[in-house]
């Protein structure tokens, strides 16, 4: 009975401390590693399959928000059809999830249409034509076409006090190169 005991307490700490070591090591993947896992690769390398798929180049903007980001990841969308095809920049930063800007295009004649309840305001851009600003689910987006694209630049809004909607219009200026 005594053995007993003795292999059930041995089994017993030897589970503790696995289950503490595994807890204390088991990090999270880094993103390094889960983006391209769900299909995002380096925004030269996703921009040019947008490019070659729509036989058309695509500019980006220069600018970037004034907040810190660790990474920034491309993907393109092709899904079935042409309908749905979209190219994707991500900007994130792995200590403060706040910090997440992204930009989405897609052709003008499949754009997302905009609808009037999460229109704020409307901006005058330096090509003349008007970009809307929008406030849609946790994120603050900035809508415009350019050069047969349509374009969204959204920026998570607890920056909002960072980044604001002049700002984004500055980013979206800053294509004109």
């Amino acid at each position: 009975m005594t053995r007993f005991i003795s292999l059930l307490l041995i089994s017993f700490c030897l589970f503790f401390f696995l289950t503490i070591y595994a807890t204390a090591n088991d990090k999270p993947s880094p993103y390094e590693e889960i983006y391209p896992e769900i299909g995002y690769k380096t925004v030269e390398a996703a921009s040019e399959d947008f490019e070659q798929h729509f036989k058309q180049k695509l500019k980006l903007p220069l600018r970037v928000p004034p907040i810190s980001f660790t990474h920034h990841f491309g993907r393109f969308n092709d899904l079935d059809g042409d309908i749905n095809d979209s190219f994707e920049v991500t900007f994130i930063n792995d200590q403060l999830s706040e910090n997440h800007y992204k930009i989405n295009v897609r052709p003008i004649k499949n754009n997302i249409p905009i609808r009037e309840k999460y229109v704020v305001k409307t901006f005058e851009l330096k090509n003349g034509s008007v970009a809307t600003y929008m406030t849609i689910s946790g994120f603050n987006v900035l809508v415009f076409e350019r050069d047969d694209w349509q374009y969204m630049l959204s920026i998570d809004k607890r920056v909002s006090d960072k980044v604001t909607p002049e700002t984004l219009i500055d980013i979206a200026n800053s294509i004109d190169y």
